[in-house]
């Protein structure tokens, strides 16, 4: 059984990315909706759907976004706060990430955000990623 599916959404993306594939899968949860909800929001995807399998299972289709030489817009996807090590981070701490090109996905009481966001909010939370 998957126990982190946030660091598997995040290893697929990488992988369809690195091998430059146009649209990859995703298993379903709400955590992981909003995480890619906030990737599209920032314009690391084109587009994500939730699509309704088969005994009710859900799945994410993501179109990936390439540049114009092919290469993916998404650098770096880290994940930070992993299920055996939880990251808290202030609204001080999150203000600026690699001077403005990069984004921190937090988990806040306002629901899954980007740093910016976060900051104009004044609310800080679990650092779930990193995406430059």
């Amino acid at each position: 059984m998957m126990n982190d599916l946030i660091a598997d959404a995040l290893t697929r993306i990488r992988n369809a990315a690195s091998r430059k594939l146009d649209v990859t899968t995703l298993l379903h949860s709400n955590a992981v909706e909003g995480v890619v909800g906030v990737l599209l929001e920032k314009e690391y995807l084109e587009s994500f759907n939730v699509v309704e399998g088969d005994n009710n299972k859900k799945t994410i289709n993501v179109v990936l976004k390439y540049d114009d030489n092919e290469n993916s817009v998404i650098n770096e996807l880290v994940r930070v706060s992993k299920p055996g090590r939880r990251v808290y981070k202030s609204s001080a701490d999150i203000k600026n990430f690699k001077n403005g090109y990069g984004t921190i996905i937090i988990s806040t009481n306002k629901g899954i955000i980007a740093n910016d966001t976060a900051f104009a909010a004044k609310v800080g939370g679990e650092v779930l990623c990193t995406v430059w």
